[in-house]
């Protein structure tokens, strides 16, 4: 009597009658070299991440809740990140509140909506280009737009120079990601699950909302916490849109009111406190501000793994 063979013992089989007992050593190099190279990324990555923390560990043990709650200040003894922290999670709101809708929107449009056509094909690869473009060619625009022909909406006590600026500038230089990613997750449902809909007399907006976005939402929610996390380190595009690189008046309040005042970030701060003189105690406090915008990113990406794994349990 015949022995059954099992899935695995066919695939091992298939697998020897390709390889013929030769060893594949151009592959076994290739994937040492990989190997080295993702070492290499994570002993620099933890040499810096250490160095970071050493160096700013005296600030941040020392009176942590008062680093965070104090303003800014002319001296580093009496310097915190209460404004720097307001203005960075006012922009993160405005990034993600922007950005998140418009960029799922484009993203099952241009997947489930506009087909195969030379439109499509045409958005698509001018979507990837500005994915690409400098974050400095966005600040220029947003200075141009949101700042001196809308400032009158966006700051009018600010000439501009607001949270509201900064918020749709950046929204707009990550939207490019933001539609990438979506696409991507919602390229990757299967077609079966699409046409089952179908096949039980659902209309394309029903299958697309009951089925293809939920089962997509893991990836989504990954593209955009990466876009976010980008859009919380950028420097050039708040200067150019008027973050201010000194101090500012008064606290750090969170009223919707302070939206259109002008508004500093952490990417701002760290950047003047690095260019001051050394010895001066500068260093500590720059590598404290660094370490505190790392846990702000953590946050988000603990947030967004949350959500992600909620989704996938239900896609189960």
């Amino acid at each position: 009597m015949a022995a059954i063979s099992t899935p695995g013992s066919i695939a091992d089989s298939v697998n020897r009658q390709l390889k013929s007992g030769r060893t594949d050593v151009t592959g076994r190099i290739f994937t040492v070299l990989l190997q080295l190279a993702l070492l290499g990324s994570i002993v620099i990555l933890v040499v810096l991440l250490v160095d970071v923390v050493s160096l700013g560990w005296s600030v941040l043990s020392a009176d942590l809740w008062g680093f965070l709650s104090a303003p800014l200040g002319s001296q580093p003894g009496t310097s915190g990140l209460s404004q720097a922290l307001r203005g960075t999670f006012f922009i993160g709101v405005f990034t993600v509140a922007i950005s998140f809708p418009m960029g799922v929107a484009s993203a099952v449009y241009l997947e489930e909506y506009a087909g195969q056509g030379r439109l499509a094909r045409f958005i698509n690869v001018n979507i990837r280009n500005l994915a690409g473009v400098p974050s400095v060619v966005y600040g220029i625009l947003g200075l141009t737009i949101f700042v001196k022909a809308m400032g009158s909406i966006t700051g009018p006590d600010s000439n501009g120079r607001s949270v509201v600026s900064a918020g749709l500038t950046l929204a707009i230089l990550v939207l490019p990601i933001v539609i990438i990613t979506a696409a991507e997750a919602v390229r990757a449902v299967p077609q079966g699950l699409r046409e089952a809909g179908y096949g039980v007399g659902a209309t394309r907006w029903e299958v697309t909302r009951h089925h293809v976005l939920p089962y997509a939402a893991p990836g989504i929610l990954t593209g955009t916490v990466l876009a976010l996390a980008r859009a919380l380190g950028e420097a050039a595009p708040l200067i150019l849109v008027g973050a201010t690189t000194g101090f500012l008046s008064g606290g750090a309040s969170y009223e919707l009111s302070t939206l259109t005042e002008r508004f500093t970030a952490m990417p701002i701060v760290i950047t003047t406190w690095a260019g001051q003189p050394s010895g001066r105690g500068w260093e500590a406090l720059t590598a404290a501000a660094i370490v505190v915008l790392l846990l702000v990113v953590l946050l988000a990406n603990t947030a967004a793994i949350l959500l992600r794994n909620h989704y996938e349990k239900k896609r189960i």
